[in-house]
């Protein structure tokens, strides 16, 4: 279809109403410009800038992985050897380029050779110090700049008290890889380090780390290729971007016979909606990642925030120098590698622990799981949240080596031991031979547990012998004993504030139907009847068909909430998704709530945080932590209004006063904001509650302050199951939604709710109509546990400008540009004008713009009624006028509702010749009908649908339930 792209500043152009506030809605040519091509970078190794659809920080990648060890720790050529056959044959896990010779990435982490590497040195006359005392690792160049890069690698390391022994070029072969990879390939120079001083190993290594960490971050600049592989005493990484079989030919160390090693991890890759690269194919320093982290958005933004409260006694001051401990521009899974290998240097704890803390098992809810394994896992989720996704995790330092699987079990792991003592483990059986009579071990990684093979003890190490030396290393069950809950602060307090049960302590709607906060909220007929009454009375979120055929937000003519911008993302890797209520022994809904300690230092001060159940709070218990003064604990009521009269200025304003506020709280040692909109009332507007905690979630990541505080939202705004998953995903640690509550008492009073119910009733049904709402939206997206989720910003924004974007929802996809903060502020002010403005009466009456219901002068809807009569009368008496008049109210609603339907065509370009446009004829043999079960649409829809492609010869695809036998019998 010949479309005017050229023309898309006009795609998103208002066509109701409020066309002039949102008329600035634009694609990426808009006022910026179209963003630099992927193909048009400035360096042959650059990632793409972020362009169309895709972005760089949506790295994801589906892969093989697996490892051979020798438990007993014994070196050999052999070794090396088995693992290419392992890599060899995962061959077809990893993906291959357009030229079919250029794989996504291929790689081998190995222990270091050192006879091989001594000898390689020998004949230049450098004399390699006796393995243990040096480190050495690949670094990736360029021709132009590696010398000056190199010189200042030695500068830095002699400021270190550290220095260069040797550098090497990496032997390879070209001729092995293919054009695309040729294109980009670097320089692979190595790189050995030694040590002047007389540092203990553990020392040592702690300095080769910072030479690595600060090597990263100060040596690498725009023009300039460096990339360090690793940097290590006891492993070394060869990678590259190779298929499998290509890796073994390209390094020509990996066929000398003198490359002995005890150990091997190999890895595929499958780079997902991608552009692989030579820095991005795996092993990386520390892991082999084979899946996808749901959460990395999340878990990046809060270990940046844990900037502002971490100490190390083993760096001091130096610590910031390792900072930022994510690197920028990584995968999910270099993101994951970076922490992992921080908490290992950096904290004393051993890589097992570091990756039990990122990847616990599903411990909440496991009654049959000891306690002191329980009791570690709870502490350790007060000091950081899991990283969650579907993902087989392995990893090694040289010591240990080993494999994790996520909670959900969602990745296959086999594994195999010998007579010899050697331990094979792949994602996939049948990628290693072995005598059937020499297997005295063959098992699979369960959910959650740990394959360990530690090479110094020379043993292999069970997952319930592991996990129980980690758990009885430190006290975790009596540092528990003082987190807090929220009955302590019920008890503490009980003298003065009423019972949860009182039900004179909620103030209900009197006239509900009128009372204008309703209206200044957005509040409709639906949503009272439609969603919030079955959460009332059934404890359920209300069911819908699948579809929703109403207008984007950024097309409503009806102020929609900011929460109507937002999409929820599904995962790109998971398949299938996780059932919530068949599998809900790994779903858990329970997270600490207020400031984390330092996660450099293990002690009890990590448990001292309120725990919580689920996310919603009750209006009393909201009261309680907004007066909590238990154990020296201090609230900070952060008010979300402002003045009618200041108009849009004011609305910016009390954004940008909300920072600045919940910053000097943060400073002064509150440790709970809550963000609160209770002042909305006649001549008080409310600023958007995901408006203010975005900007002040975003706000306090940026200046170091998030992890001092937790930030609960008070707020009359949210009240569908989509309203709580945005807020929680943007930052929020609770959410009080205290007008649908005090909407649920005035609907008892008026007899729509049972009189019997009480006010604890209603809060119990309704958060858990919410928990097993968001359960649903977390599992669609791999994630299992409510703590992941938070924070994540798991979601699209449809229709939003990147000045609102940046300001406060930093990270989300926007890819169409948008409305400013400037027009969701009028438009608040539109809602109050509606509530509380010189309207008449008869205008103030709650509305129904027929969200969910099409109603005559509401929001448009694309099966409109008069669309569907038209198509009936069309099919049932074959007439034309009938088809015309169904497809042109069709492409009206289309238009008024899609982002197709603001596309348009291109007159002002010179027509094709009729003979050169491929015959109607041969196109539409390429239609295919998606995947529609039978059960999903009707047996006519079903049966029409293939009878269709059968006839214009396209292919039909008749989903998960097949289809009937009589289809083979011809007649179609």
């Amino acid at each position: 279809m010949n479309t005017a792209v050229e023309n898309y500043e006009s795609v998103m152009t208002k066509i109701n109403s409020t066309a002039e506030l949102k008329s600035d809605i634009k694609s990426s040519e808009g006022k910026d410009g179209l963003r630099e091509s992927a193909y048009s970078r400035g360096n042959s190794w650059d990632l793409p800038n972020a362009q169309g659809l895709y972005d760089p920080l949506n790295e994801h990648e589906a892969c093989g992985v697996g490892f051979i060890v020798s438990i007993d720790g014994i070196q050999s050529h052999k070794i090396l050897r088995d693992a290419q056959i392992l890599s060899e044959r995962m061959n077809h896990r990893g993906a291959c380029a357009c030229d079919n010779d250029t794989g996504d990435g291929a790689g081998v982490k190995t222990s270091i050779p050192h006879n091989l590497y001594a000898k390689e040195l020998a004949s230049t006359g450098t004399i390699l110090p006796e393995l243990g005392s040096y480190a050495t690792g690949i670094i990736y160049c360029d021709v132009q700049t590696h010398s000056d890069a190199e010189n200042e690698f030695t500068q830095l390391a002699q400021e270190l008290n550290l220095k260069v022994i040797a550098w090497r070029t990496v032997p390879t072969n070209k001729e092995a890889i293919g054009v695309v990879a040729r294109k980009s390939e670097p320089v692979s120079r190595q790189v050995f380090v030694g040590c002047d001083s007389g540092l203990s190993q553990d020392d040592f290594n702690r300095q080769i780390y910072v030479l690595r960490k600060r090597a990263s971050h100060e040596l690498a600049k725009v023009g300039r290729r460096f990339y360090i592989c690793s940097l290590c005493t006891k492993t070394v990484v060869y990678k590259g971007l190779f298929t499998s079989d290509q890796l073994w030919e390209y390094y020509t160390d990996l066929k000398d016979p003198n490359f002995e090693t005890y150990l091997a991890l190999v890895h595929t890759r499958f780079s997902t909606n991608t552009f692989p690269s030579w820095e991005r194919a795996h092993p990386l320093r520390v892991i082999a990642h084979n899946g996808e982290i749901n959460t990395l958005r999340g878990n990046v933004n809060l270990m940046k925030a844990r900037e502002g409260v971490m100490k190390s006694h083993l760096f001091g001051e130096n610590l910031k120098k390792l900072y930022p401990v994510v690197e920028p521009n990584l995968s999910d899974s270099g993101s994951f590698d970076c922490v992992a290998e921080f908490l290992t240097m950096a904290s004393k704890r051993s890589l097992p622990e570091a990756i039990m803390t990122m990847v616990p098992e599903a411990w909440q809810n496991d009654k049959t799981m000891p306690q002191e394994k329980r009791d570690f896992y709870q502490w350790a989720s007060c000091v950081m949240e899991p990283w969650d996704g579907p993902a087989l995790i392995s990893f090694t330092d040289g010591r240990y080596i080993g494999a994790v699987l996520d909670r959900n079990g969602l990745r296959p792991s086999r594994f195999y031991v010998t007579s010899e003592n050697i331990l094979v483990m792949a994602s996939e059986v049948g990628v290693y031979d072995v005598d059937s009579s020499k297997v005295i071990l063959k098992s699979r990684l369960k959910p959650g547990r740990m394959l360990l093979v530690d090479t110094k003890e020379k043993k292999l190490i069970q997952d319930v012998e592991l996990k129980a030396y980690i758990a009885r290393s430190r006290p975790h069950s009596e540092w528990l004993q003082q987190k807090i809950t929220i009955d302590e602060i019920r008890n503490a307090n009980m003298m003065h504030h009423e019972s949860v049960d009182d039900k004179s302590f909620v103030k209900a709607l009197m006239n509900y139907t009128f009372d204008p906060r309703l209206l200044l909220f957005g509040y409709t007929t639906e949503t009272i009847n439609m969603l919030l009454l079955p959460m009332f009375k059934t404890s359920k979120e209300a069911l819908g068909s699948m579809g929703n055929d109403a207008p984007l937000a950024c097309l409503s003519s009806f102020q929609p909430l900011p929460y109507e911008y937002f999409k929820q993302l599904f995962a790109q890797v998971t398949n299938p998704p996780i059932d919530p209520f068949r599998e809900k022994v790994v779903m858990s809904m329970q997270c600490p709530v207020g400031p984390e300690a330092n996660l450099l230092e293990p002690s009890s001060q990590q448990v001292h945080r309120i725990w919580l159940s689920n996310p919603i709070l009750s209006i009393p218990d909201t009261n309680l932590l907004k007066r909590n003064t238990h154990r020296g604990w201090k609230t900070k009521v952060l008010d979300i209004t402002f003045k009618f009269e200041d108009g849009v200025k004011g609305y910016m304003d009390c954004i940008d006063d909300i920072c600045r506020e919940g910053f000097e709280a943060a400073s002064s040692g509150y440790q709970l904001l809550v963000l609160s909109d209770r002042n909305a009332s006649h001549g008080r507007v409310p600023v958007s509650a995901l408006l203010a905690l975005g900007a002040l979630h975003h706000y306090l990541i940026e200046t170091l302050q998030r992890m001092k505080v937790g930030i609960i939202v008070e707020t009359a705004e949210a009240r569908e199951v989509h309203h709580i998953c945005v807020l929680l995903g943007y930052g929020a640690d609770a959410i009080c939604p205290y007008l649908a509550f005090e909407l649920a008492q005035a609907l008892r009073d008026d007899c729509v709710i049972s009189a019997d119910v009480s006010d604890k009733q209603i809060y119990v049904a309704y958060a858990k109509a919410i928990e097993t709402g968001v359960a649903k939206v977390m599992a669609k997206m791999g994630i299992s546990t409510l703590q992941s989720y938070k924070s994540a910003q798991i979601f699209e924004a449809v229709g939003i400008g990147e000045k609102l974007i940046n300001k406060c929802f930093r990270g989300t996809a926007s890819r169409i540009g948008g409305i400013s903060l400037e027009i969701v502020a009028k438009e608040a002010l539109e809602r109050y004008n509606m509530a509380f403005g010189n309207t008449l009466s008869d205008t103030r009456i709650l509305r129904n713009p027929g969200n969910y219901h099409w109603r005559h002068g509401g929001e448009a809807h694309i099966n409109e009624p008069a669309s569907i009569a038209s198509l009936q009368e069309a099919a049932e008496s074959k007439n034309w006028n009938s088809f015309e008049a169904y497809k042109s109210t069709t492409l009206d609603s289309v238009k008024k509702c899609t982002l197709r339907g603001q596309l348009e065509f291109v007159t002002d370009r010179e027509k094709v010749d009729i003979s050169e446009v491929e015959p109607a004829s041969e196109i539409v043999k390429r239609f295919v009908t998606g995947a529609m079960s039978f059960g999903s649409i009707s047996l006519e829809a079903h049966q029409t649908l293939a009878i269709t492609m059968n006839r214009i010869g396209g292919k039909s695809n008749t989903g998960e339930g097949g289809e009937n036998s009589d289809r083979y019998l011809g007649e179609y």
